[in-house]
């Protein structure tokens, strides 16, 4: 027989035992496309943006879909009453974090541990980020101090025109260091020039092709620099950090995280069950820095790209600003509940953003009967967040950018429960309080001080995304902040 006729046979009856094996072991998983061998549904995804081949399938199977990133199942929820079904009605069943192989060598925190350690830590870190009498200062204070040095920053500008990037990420981070170690640094500073490079250097990986289809298919060259910041030398420093705070630790009166998380260490020093351990304390940390600084930044940067692109949505915000509270002192929170235009533009800025489109992957903690379905424990469950935040049925032009999705006929602020740019349920994005702290005060700050000015027609502004992998990525663009 012809070689090549063997191995044509040879490699058919792979793809035969193949197949049946993954019908087999998939027991009544949602439907999906059929999966090849070793690349499951690969070649049927669209790089460049995912999303739109999540939606082509779910016009061909349903809100519930099954897709292979690779050998392994993951289940895609599609639209919102599925969403909301799974992340909030049997939130404990779906609270389970998928599994990332990159990470697999590296200790988790709060953001990809389950079990106990995710519960008791993220129990802890809700609460104390919570807790506004941490030390002598409230949190909203450290967050009004660090907008009063953004301003400045943005005044050394001198109105020349410039790339807003860099300025915008060192507010946030400045804004966990200031949680965390109680102190914030210069932006000059070469320690905090350093973390901010580690920083960028994830955010570009975490926005490469390759991160729409997930970490199963990640090439390893990149997952050897994905998560940089878990380096060694992160780890001593956050280390000697530690330390000198246990050396000066008052139990009376925390500072800062560290304190307090060195204090719960106390208290459950005798507890064998605890989660509460130096290791996890400087993995924590490392996962308040990776959440809470692009994701801010990021926003705050797409914020002002369509404040520019839409002049009279700026004059608005700017006439609240004036109205309610002047240029004379700082905005504050209380400010925000006779802001509603202001409130309403800033939601509209996360949804229309779609930051992270298809959440970090979540996972079924037992077999679940779902919609028909059985659900075995373990497997991975994307929720594609894009599906509920342009929804039609809510958001009469779910792709025009339009603050009044966010405001009754009376010009009141109207909530939405498709409202998800920090997910939903039981793994909902644990510094949701700080970051609508953090982007109210921000950009409120920035309007108060300076008029945005393009350099180029407004008309002519493009606000498509380069990027839409695992995080969306606003276009490049200068602009001049003039001062009021």
């Amino acid at each position: 027989m012809d070689p090549a006729v063997v191995l044509v046979l040879c490699l058919s009856c792979l793809l035969l035992l193949f197949l049946w094996r993954q019908s087999s072991g998939r027991g009544k998983l949602p439907p999906g496309p059929t999966p090849l061998p070793i690349i499951g549904n690969m070649l049927r995804l669209n790089v460049k943006d995912i999303g739109k081949s999540f939606t082509n399938f779910s016009k061909a199977y349903g809100p519930v879909f099954t897709v292979y990133l690779g050998m392994k199942p993951a289940v895609v929820l599609h639209g919102y009453e599925v969403v909301k079904e799974a992340m909030i009605d049997h939130g404990e069943e779906f609270s389970g974090r998928g599994h990332f192989p990159f990470l697999f060598p590296i200790l988790v925190g709060v953001v990809f541990s389950n079990g106990d350690r995710w519960k008791q830590i993220r129990r802890f870190t809700l609460m104390t980020l919570r807790n506004f009498g941490m030390g002598k200062r409230s949190v909203e204070e450290r967050v009004q101090e660090e907008a009063r040095c953004l301003v400045e920053e943005l005044r050394k500008t001198e109105a020349s025109p410039c790339d807003p990037t860099f300025i915008l990420s060192c507010a946030p981070c400045n804004m966990i260091c200031s949680i965390i170690f109680q102190n914030r640094f210069d932006y000059n500073d070469n320690h905090f020039l350093k973390l901010m490079e580690k920083l960028h250097v994830n955010v570009n990986i975490l926005s490469s092709p390759w991160m729409q289809v997930r970490p199963w298919s990640f090439p390893p060259e990149k997952s050897v620099m994905l998560f940089s910041l878990r380096s060694p030398e992160f780890y001593v420093d956050q280390a000697v950090k530690s330390k000198e705070h246990q050396e000066s630790l008052d139990v009376n009166n925390p500072r800062d995280f560290i304190d307090c998380f060195l204090i719960k260490m106390e208290q459950e020093k005798n507890n064998q069950l605890s989660e509460f351990t130096f290791e996890a304390l400087v993995v924590t940390a490392f996962d308040l820095f990776g959440a809470g600084t692009e994701t801010i930044s990021t926003t705050l940067k797409y914020a002002l790209l369509l404040l520019l692109k839409h002049p009279e949505v700026t004059a608005k915000v700017q006439e609240e600003i004036d109205c309610v509270i002047g240029r004379h002192r700082s905005p504050c929170m209380q400010d925000k509940s006779h802001m509603p235009y202001t409130d309403a533009v800033i939601h509209e800025v996360q949804r229309y953003l779609d930051l992270v489109p298809t959440d970090l992957p979540h996972a079924v903690t037992r077999d679940i009967k779902f919609r028909n379905y059985l659900i075995p424990k373990g497997t991975t469950i994307l929720p594609f967040l894009t599906s509920v935040l342009h929804d039609s049925k809510e958001f009469s032009n779910p792709e025009q950018f339009d603050p009044g999705h966010f405001l009754d006929e009376s010009g009141n602020f109207k909530k939405s429960d498709y409202f998800m740019p920090f997910s939903a349920g039981k793994r909902s994005c644990l510094g949701e309080g700080l970051a609508r702290m953090e982007l109210f005060l921000f950009l409120t700050s920035i309007l108060q001080n300076f008029n945005l000015k393009s350099l180029v027609d407004p008309k002519d502004l493009d606000t498509t995304l380069v990027a839409k992998a695992f995080t969306s990525v606003p276009p490049f663009y200068q602009l001049c902040f003039i001062p009021v």
